[in-house]
C-alpha cells in the first residue's frame, strides 16, 4: 500500500530528496552552535581574548544564518513535494474511480469517496511533509546532539539513557489506543459528509415536510460523536506532554546539580572535569535532545492519525475493476441486435437471490422494444447489462452477434446510449451538456437531435438559446425539459442501441408520442429499448417484454399481450380507466 502511494511522488522526487538533505544541514548547524558558544565562553570571554571572541562570534552568525537558509529551503521543498504528492494522489484516486464498474462503486458510498479524496488526502499530505522534514530532523538531532553530549561528559549523558526509554514506553502504550479511536473517527466523518450531502440534496423535501429540526438533530448526533472521538484521542495524546515536561526538567535539574559540582571540582580545568562553557553546551544539547524526542512523539502521533487515511486511500486505489476490456478486444459492432441467452444476474455473491432469473430473448437490430413491470421487477437491471455496466452472473449476453465481454468497453459503450431514470445535467451551457454525446457535434447536429427530442422549441425560447447556462444537476429547468435534453444528448452519439429508462415520465403524452414518432421516422436502424410505466408509451413497440420479480412473465406485441398476459391487461385497463388511454 505504501509502495503504491509512493508512486504519487513522481515529478516531485527531487523536491522530496532535497528537503531532508537541507534539513540535515539545518540540524548540523544547530548542533554546532552550542559548541561554538562553549568555546566562546571558555577561550574567549574567560581569558578576555577579543580576537578569539570576534572570530567565534562571526562563526556563530554564519552558523545561525546557514541554519536559517537550510531551514527555509527545506520548508520550501517540503511544501512543494507535499502539495505535489497530494495533487498526484487525488488525480490517481479520481482516475481510478472512473474505471470502476457499478459493482465496485457499490462498495464505497459517495460520501466515503469524497472524504477519501479530500480530508484523507489532506491528512496524508501533512504526514508526508512531516516525514520528509520532522522525521529526518528528530532522529538526526537526537543522534548528533547525543554524540556531542557524550564527547563533553559521559557521566552527565547517562541521564538521557534513563529518560529516553520512559518516553518511548509512553508512546508505545498510547499509540494503539489512539489508533482505534482515530479509525472510528474517520468513519464518522464519512457519516457526517453523507448526512450533509443527503440534507442538501433533499432540502426541498426537508422544507416541504418541515423536518428542519429533525435534520439538525441528526447532524448534531453525528457531529457530537465525531467531537467525542477526537477529543478523547487528543486527551490521551495530551498525556505525552506532562511526561515530556517531567523528563526535560528532570534532566535540567540533574545536569545543573551534577554539572555544577563537576565545574567546581575541576576549577574550570577541562582536563579534570567540566568547564563552564561545556556545562552551558550541555544545557543546549539537553534541550535539543529532549525537544527532538518531543517532536519525534509528534511524528508518531501524526503517523498514528495517518494510518487510517493511508488504509482508506489504499483501499480506493487497490480496488480492482472487475470489468475490463479483453486482451484481443473487438473494436467494431456489426449491428444493434441483442440476444439474452439464459441470463441470470445478482448484484453480489452475498445476495440472497438473483435479481434476474433465466432470461432468454432475441431482439432484432432496429426493433423497438417496450419493457413493462412493477417496481423492483428488474427492468433497469436488465438494460444495464447491455452496455456492460454489470456482467451477467450466468448465461451470455450478445450484441451484434458477439458476447459483450469480447468487446472493448469504450467501443461497446460508445454504441449504446442510455437515458437513465435519474436524469443528470452538469453545470455549464446547454451546448456543453449536449456535447457529452458528441464532443465534435456541430450546431446543426445539436439542433437536429433536439428537434427529435422535442427540446428545440423550449431551448430557443430562452434568451440565450443553446448558450443558456444550466445549473448543477439541471436545477433551473423542469423535469420534462431535463429529460428531453438528456434524450437529445443520447441521440448525438448516433448509437446502434438506444435505451430509455423511464425517461419520458415527466413529459405529457402528446410530447411522448411526438418523440416516439421521431424515433420511428429518423432512426429506424437503431435498436430502441423503452422502459415505461405508461402502456401508451410502448403499445406501438415491435415487441413488449413484461417482467415480474426478475423473470420474463410475457413477451409479444400489444394485441397479443392483451389476450395472453394478465399482468399487462390489468395495467392497461387500470390506466385506461385513469384517462391515460
Amino acid at each position: 500500500m505504501i509502495k503504491r502511494l509512493a508512486r504519487c511522488v513522481r515529478e516531485y522526487k527531487w523536491a522530496t530528496i532535497l528537503s531532508p538533505v537541507c534539513m540535515i544541514g539545518e540540524v548540523a548547524m544547530e548542533v554546532t552552535i552550542p559548541m561554538v558558544m562553549a568555546n566562546l565562553y571558555d577561550y574567549g570571554i574567560q581569558y578576555q581574548n577579543m580576537s578569539y571572541i570576534a572570530k567565534q562570534s562571526l562563526l556563530l552568525v554564519i552558523c545561525a544564518l546557514a541554519s536559517l537558509c537550510f531551514g527555509v529551503l527545506s520548508a520550501v521543498f517540503a511544501s512543494k513535494a507535499g502539495t505535489g504528492f497530494a495533487r498526484n494522489l487525488r488525480h490517481d484516486m479520481f482516475h481510478h474511480v472512473q474505471n470502476y464498474s457499478f459493482r465496485s462503486i457499490d462498495k464505497f458510498s459517495t460520501a466515503s469517496i469524497v472524504t477519501r479524496l479530500t480530508s484523507d488526502v489532506a491528512n496524508l499530505q501533512m504526514t508526508f511533509q512531516m516525514l520528509i522534514r520532522m522525521a529526518i530532523r528528530c532522529p538526526m538531532m537526537l543522534i548528533l546532539a547525543l554524540v556531542q553530549a557524550l564527547r563533553i561528559s559521559t557521566k552527565l549523558s547517562t541521564i538521557y539513557m534513563i529518560v529516553m526509554p520512559i518516553l518511548i514506553l509512553v508512546l508505545v502504550l498510547l499509540t494503539p489506543a489512539v489508533f482505534k479511536i482515530f479509525d472510528r473517527g474517520f468513519k464518522t466523518i464519512d457519516k457526517l459528509n453523507n448526512t450533509v450531502q443527503e440534507n442538501i440534496h433533499g432540502i426541498r423535501v426537508v422544507k416541504s415536510f418541515v423536518r428542519e429540526k429533525k435534520e439538525i438533530h441528526k447532524f448534531s448526533e453525528v457531529s457530537d460523536s465525531l467531537y467525542k472521538d477526537f477529543s478523547k484521542a487528543e486527551k490521551i495524546l495530551a498525556l505525552n506532554a506532562p511526561v515530556m515536561q517531567f523528563c526535560v526538567y528532570t534532566c535540567m535539574l540533574f545536569i545543573s546539580w551534577v554539572g555544577a559540582q563537576m565545574v567546581v571540582a575541576s576549577g574550570n580545568n577541562p582536563d579534570l572535569g567540566l568547564t563552564t562553557g561545556q556545562l552551558s553546551a550541555m544545557f543546549g544539547f539537553t534541550s535539543q535532545i529532549l525537544m527532538g524526542l518531543m517532536n519525534l512523539s509528534m511524528v508518531f502521533v501524526m503517523l498514528t492519525m495517518s494510518r487510517t487515511p493511508l488504509r482508506r486511500c489504499g483501499e480506493l486505489l487497490s480496488e480492482v475493476p472487475d470489468l475490463v476490456s479483453p486482451a484481443d478486444a473487438v473494436t467494431e459492432i456489426a449491428d444493434g441486435a441483442i440476444d439474452f441467452e439464459n441470463v441470470s444476474f445478482r448484484y453480489s455473491d452475498a445476495a440472497g437471490r438473483n435479481s434476474l432469473e433465466n432470461i432468454s430473448l432475441h431482439i432484432p437490430s432496429g426493433a423497438t422494444v417496450g419493457i413493462l413491470g412493477g417496481t423492483g421487477s428488474g427492468k433497469s437491471t436488465l438494460v444495464q447489462l447491455i452496455p456492460r455496466l454489470y456482467d451477467v452472473t450466468e448465461g451470455s449476453l450478445k450484441v451484434g452477434g458477439r458476447d459483450v465481454r469480447e468487446y472493448e468497453l469504450e467501443t461497446l459503450r460508445d454504441n449504446v446510449a442510455m437515458v437513465l431514470q435519474k436524469n443528470v445535467l452538469f453545470s455549464g451551457s446547454i451546448k456543453e451538456n449536449l456535447r457529452w454525446g458528441n464532443p465534435n457535434a456541430t450546431d446543426e447536429e445539436m439542433e437536429h437531435a433536439c428537434k427529435l427530442a422535442c427540446a428545440h422549441d423550449f431551448i430557443t425560447s430562452f434568451p440565450d438559446g443553446y448558450d443558456t447556462h444550466i445549473e448543477q444537476g439541471g436545477k433551473n429547468v423542469s423535469g420534462g425539459q431535463k429529460q428531453r435534453l438528456c434524450i437529445a444528448r443520447a441521440l448525438l452519439k448516433n448509437p446502434k442501441i438506444l435505451i430509455l429508462d423511464d425517461s419520458t415520465s415527466a413529459v405529457d403524452t402528446a410530447t411522448d408520442a411526438a418523440i416516439r414518432q421521431a424515433f420511428r421516422e429518423h432512426i429506424p436502424g437503431t435498436t430502441k429499448l423503452i422502459i415505461a410505466q405508461r402502456v401508451a408509451s410502448i403499445q406501438d413497440a415491435d415487441l413488449i417484454l413484461v417482467l415480474d420479480n426478475g423473470s420474463v412473465a410475457a413477451v409479444g406485441n400489444h394485441e397479443q399481450l392483451l389476450k395472453e398476459s394478465q399482468i399487462y391487461r390489468e395495467v392497461f385497463e387500470s390506466q385506461k380507466k385513469g384517462g391515460d388511454e
